[in-house]
């Protein structure tokens, strides 16, 4: 599909056949997400594929949206926060393949920038970083005919006692994604001056 087309389709879903996914398809939608953009190149972006009938029940759980569990798979989205250390690393990497060659940069101004982050500041970024990662499955589903739905609102405490993660894997989203059973109609939205404060 094209990809504003893509765009203009994509709806959220929440109801959805009872049809699997092949694992093929699941490794389709990570490659999207992989080949996402992030700052730095930390690629914090991780990911739980939550595919059994049990598994997706557990999640369920903790979340008021049980819609998701009829989803065929439930992807739990996460940030691993380790990857702000990796930063120096990182953009060395971007350098020496050239991703700055005749760019124009000034490092030397301290004022130019937020200054260094502080842990809220971290997770808020890499987690920023990974919305971008699960934006791509969004929109690579709609491509093979799937849908999908943000879910922001569920217990992340009691999702990582379940999934047994360490302190350093911080839970973004669950983004449950199968066929879809429904065709919503386009939500509303603004006229795209709403969106332009101003041109300067």
């Amino acid at each position: 599909m094209e990809l504003s087309a893509v765009i203009a389709t994509r709806r959220s879903i929440r109801k959805f056949k009872p049809e699997e996914i092949s694992e093929d398809t699941v490794k389709e939608l990570i490659e999207a997400a992989r080949l996402a953009p992030s700052g730095s190149n930390l690629q914090p972006a991780r990911f739980i594929v939550a595919k059994s009938p049990q598994a997706k029940e557990s999640i369920g759980k903790f979340t008021p949206y049980k819609f998701i569990v009829k989803a065929a798979v439930i992807f739990v989205c996460l940030a691993d926060l380790t990857t702000i250390t990796t930063r120096e690393t990182r953009v060395g990497e971007l350098f020496k393949e050239g991703a700055f060659d005749g760019v124009e940069m000034d490092m030397s101004d301290p004022s130019a920038a937020t200054p260094v982050m502080d842990d809220s500041m971290v997770k808020a970024y890499l987690s920023m970083n990974t919305a971008i990662a699960i934006e791509h499955i969004v929109l690579k589903a709609v491509d093979l005919g799937l849908g999908s739905c943000w879910i922001g609102r569920f217990n992340r405490e009691k999702l990582k006692d379940f999934l047994k993660l360490d302190g350093n894997i911080y839970p973004v989203m669950l983004l449950p994604v199968g066929l879809p059973d429904q065709s919503p109609k386009a939500r509303p939205r603004f006229n795209i001056d709403k969106y332009i404060l101003r041109t300067i």
